[in-house]
């Protein structure tokens, strides 16, 4: 059964009962544990564990199962949800409040730690594609290239590119990493790239110098982290380009 269960279910259910299990199994050592040690465990065991795995609702959960069970089994009269002594109350008070602030900690560094790994990932084909482009014999190799990164950056059905004039006037990424439809923005941080081809403007020093044609996928909502690192590919395309034309000639 518990194969069914999604990570977010799973780390729910254990927001609830990991504390009153870890309870449980410290029970007999009830009278020789301070109150204070009880807590810390429940703290670091399970709310920092809980919230590390799961989404920020589950650790703010476990931070508050964690006072409820600290109440029932380890302060006086045991068994019931009453606190008899203001020490055990303070406890009890402190261990929600820093369970709660120690979870939101937990949950941003878990989240923090994805990004990071996200961001070696774009610094890399950034770098790959650098390095291509100082090292190929053809700007169609860079432009394929980045063609194929384009399509996985941004999870698109397809990518094509225009070298030359600009024609029609298609929604458009810009260098911001936003997208405009005419001159009116487009929320693509929530409904990710309009359901139309978009273009993906190239200048290579201030001069357009082409365009590639993105295909969005319905449903794809490529973040604006990928949609910059997509400008910047572009940008080393448009470079390229720039550096094979001709100079112009003076009179």
């Amino acid at each position: 059964m518990l194969r069914h269960l999604t990570r977010d279910t799973l780390s729910l259910v254990a927001a609830v009962l990991g504390p009153a299990a870890l309870c449980a199994v410290l029970l007999p050592l009830r009278d020789r544990l301070a109150n204070t040690d009880v807590a810390l465990l429940l703290l670091v065991v399970v709310v920092v564990a809980v919230a590390a795995l799961g989404r920020r609702l589950a650790g703010a959960l476990a931070a508050v199962s964690a006072a409820v069970w600290f109440d029932f089994f380890f302060t006086p009269p045991y068994e019931r949800f009453a606190i008899s002594k203001s020490s055990d109350l303070t406890t009890a008070v402190l261990l929600l409040l820093v369970g709660l602030a120690v979870s939101q900690l937990a949950f941003h560094a878990s989240r923090l730690q994805v990004v990071a790994i996200t961001d070696a990932d774009y610094l890399a084909r950034i770098h790959a594609t650098a390095v291509l482009a100082r090292s190929a014999n053809s700007a169609i190799t860079v432009v394929d290239h980045v063609q194929d990164q384009l399509v996985e950056l941004l999870r698109l059905r397809g990518c094509r590119f225009e070298y030359g004039s600009l024609l029609g006037h298609p929604p458009r990424l810009e260098h911001d990493g936003s997208v405009v439809i005419g001159r009116r923005p487009w929320d693509a941080d929530r409904l990710g790239l309009p359901d139309q081809d978009v273009e993906l403007r190239l200048f290579g020093n201030g001069q357009y110098v082409g365009r590639f044609m993105l295909e969005p996928t319905p449903g794809a909502v490529p973040s604006r982290q990928a949609r910059l690192v997509a400008v910047t590919l572009a940008d080393q395309v448009g470079a390229v380009l720039d550096s094979l034309r001709p100079p112009a000639h003076t009179a």
